[in-house]
């Protein structure tokens, strides 16, 4: 089962702020303002007791952030939630008014009407109690031998884990299923096996000295324990003890965060035999065959020494203990959706403890944010349908197309690169796919079954659902055409193995991109976000992939030195920032993050004055354009924060912190003069220090 929170980890929020202000302009900058009714950028959030060249975050941002309260049911805020709330009022909107249309029986909008419905139904949920989870808990139950123990656990496995397009490592489940084309054959999709089997965010909250994290791991046994005794367990502080010490070592048999992200580590073709001789304990055949993956040749293990001892602890660990094991995460996996005191305890360790938000959303926006998860390109189509119209998906291609002639023009720039490898960069930047707002197709939900009384169970089955259409993609062609974003998901992603970036219509709105806005505010957020995605496809791991999406070293080996040679500068740079008293960024962790940020920072602001074909560029609101340009993209990064929150992001996350990913500014040659930031100031960086790679 996947868990539910998984799918709450961005909530559903009222109480919109507002987007965006404009700044009074007078005399010579009216005409342009007129233009540009809405600059992007507000004034009011600058701190000018800060010096840019010192903490051009808090310069830009430093007011807003000394106002700005988090909601109490949200972990932080900025201008991303705010975006997040627009689209969630949208959602609400097309998803609670669905059943007024009386759509027809079958039919996805009929789907997404009693999905809604069943969510909202607190007194059915109430009644049935423990009922919906009864038959998953029988199987457990009858669990005699390590054969059976094997079959349960593979019939609980799930596609919830993206190592490569959405960086997601982590699944609740023993092991995460991940479907894409084959490493070294780009013609067909393989399966990849991944690790999993923790409550907790990540093996660091098991492993780590960090006393926040020490405190965490006392609370999580209490957890455990509370939840077990809800529902009716009798020695719930012994089994609770007992699941934390085989979670503690399923963590520390688990392979880091950065050797998960090396992906020559991870591509390890195995057959069910190897399986079997090299990862002993488990009965692989009975699993895989119960996951619905029997019939497969060979099956990718990701993170090979993982899966060895994971599997040696299922052949070693007494199967009471794993029983109990599997029963505590089947409840707690269902708890948003069993009655209120197990929703409740649920969100109070894991968005309470472990987030620091103090108030859970109301139920209607809890109800929203899972149907649009659940039913993700069904309500996705209505969105789109809605809310991005044809003309905004044109502007932002013309936008991508400038943006990626920009960055075929900078490639004929760079001294280091040989011509061998400028050929093959550009060759992978010509077949670069991108989608705008939505896809081209839509998916097929007709299999799905959807009750208005069965809200668990409409969770499950969608999970389940998801995990079939997985299924179905092996061994067949591959899609370079599909999604992996929804349209109403506030995000971009770069697709590696399929060369292509998705840009939902969601992201494509205030404050990150005005239609027909001013060029310095749009370049600096949405065009640094679509350079952002495209330098992805050549960063430490995009750099890895050719133009098919073929892992292949299309480098030469002087051009590979230097490469590394000057992403190791940015390691090194982003590993002296502190994000908390005594918790540093890991910028080997995030380096792939932070390359695409310098990168797609420098292509966006050359791609802005490449927009201005010459001209010099508009004065609105007493800021040159580049002053809007590189204001815009620090406003793009506002943040307040809960220290609960960031801890864990600092563990979990490939992206640095939203205030330190601000001050990639300090790598662009173009910032240092319009804010006069001088030699001395924190931020400065000699022109050789410039972290300069695309």
């Amino acid at each position: 089962m996947q868990p539910i929170r998984t799918l709450l980890a961005v909530a559903v929020m009222s109480g919109i702020a507002a987007l965006v202000a404009t700044p009074v302009v007078s005399g010579a900058d009216q005409t342009a303002a007129a233009s540009n009714a809405n600059v992007g950028i507000d004034l009011s959030y600058i701190d000018h007791s800060v010096k840019s060249g010192d903490d051009f975050f808090s310069y830009a941002n430093g007011a807003w952030v000394k106002m700005a309260q988090i909601p109490a049911d949200r972990s932080a805020t900025g201008p991303t939630q705010e975006l997040e709330d627009l689209t969630a009022k949208r959602t609400a909107d097309l998803i609670q008014n669905m059943a007024k249309t009386h759509p027809a029986a079958g039919t996805n909008n009929r789907k997404i009407a009693d999905f809604y419905a069943a969510y909202m139904d607190e007194a059915g949920i109430e009644k049935k109690g423990l009922a919906p989870v009864k038959a998953e808990l029988g199987e457990i139950d009858a669990i005699k031998t390590r054969d059976d123990l094997a079959r349960v656990l593979g019939r609980e496995m799930r596609a919830d884990v993206d190592p490569i397009n959405a960086t997601n490592f982590q699944t609740e489940n023993l092991f995460g299923l991940f479907i894409a084309q084959g490493l070294e054959d780009p013609s067909h999709n393989i399966a990849y096996l991944m690790q999993g089997g923790l409550g907790m965010p990540s093996r660091d909250y098991y492993l780590s000295h960090d006393p926040e994290m020490a405190a965490d791991r006392a609370k999580y046994k209490t957890y455990i324990g509370a939840l077990l005794k809800l529902a009716g367990t009798t020695d719930a502080d012994t089994q609770a003890a007992a699941i934390m010490t085989l979670e503690t070592k399923i963590a520390q048999a688990q392979q880091s965060l950065v050797d998960s992200e090396d992906i020559h580590k991870a591509n390890n073709m195995w057959t069910i035999a190897d399986y079997a001789q090299r990862a002993p304990g488990m009965n692989w055949t009975v699993y895989f065959n119960a996951a619905g993956l029997g019939d497969q040749k060979q099956i990718d293990a990701w993170q090979p020494a993982a899966t060895i001892a994971i599997a040696a602890l299922v052949g070693s660990e007494p199967i009471e203990t794993w029983k109990q094991l599997l029963r505590y995460h089947a409840i707690d996996s269902a708890a948003p959706l069993l009655p209120k005191a197990f929703a409740d305890l649920n969100f109070t360790f894991y968005s309470g403890t472990l987030e620091g938000v103090p108030a859970q959303p109301e139920r209607w926006k809890r109800a929203v944010d899972a149907t649009s998860s659940d039913l993700d390109y069904a309500v996705g189509r209505v969105y789109a349908q809605k809310y991005f119209p044809p003309e905004a998906k044109v502007e932002v291609q013309d936008m991508v197309k400038n943006l990626i002639a920009t960055f075929n023009e900078r490639l004929d720039t760079l001294a280091w690169m040989t011509p061998a490898t400028r050929a093959k960069a550009k060759a992978k930047l010509a077949a670069l796919r991108v989608g705008v707002g939505y896809p081209d197709t839509w998916r097929d939900y007709s299999a799905l079954v959807v009750r208005q009384d069965d809200a668990l169970g409409n969770h499950e089955r969608a999970i389940e659902y998801r995990y079939h259409y997985q299924l179905s993609k092996l061994g067949k062609p591959v899609d370079r055409g599909e999604w992996w974003m929804t349209p109403q998901t506030v995000d971009a992603v770069n697709l590696p193995v399929q060369n292509a970036l998705n840009f939902p219509a969601a992201v494509l709105q205030p404050p990150f991109f005005f239609p027909h806005g001013d060029a310095a505010v749009n370049y600096g957020a949405t065009g640094a976000t679509i350079g952002h995605e495209i330098s992805h496809s050549f960063d430490n791991l995009g750099s890895e992939f050719n133009a098919q999406g073929k892992l292949e070293n299309w480098w030469t080996p002087q051009d590979a030195a230097h490469f590394k040679a000057t992403t190791q500068k940015l390691v090194d740079q982003y590993n002296h920032y502190e994000a908390l008293p005594g918790l540093h960024v890991n910028g080997q962790q995030t380096l792939g993050e932070n390359i695409a940020d310098v990168a797609g920072l420098a292509v966006a602001y050359a791609a802005y004055h490449r927009s201005l074909h010459g001209k010099p560029a508009p004065v609105i609101g007493g800021l040159t354009g580049d002053e809007r340009f590189f204001l815009a993209y620090a406003q793009s990064w506002r943040v307040k924060i809960r220290d609960a929150e960031l801890r864990q992001r600092l563990s979990t996350d490939v992206h640095a912190p939203d205030n330190i990913r601000a001050q990639a500014v300090r790598n662009i040659d173009g910032w240092y003069a319009p804010f006069h930031v001088q030699s001395g100031q924190k931020l400065y960086l000699s022109p050789d220090d410039r972290v300069k790679i695309w």
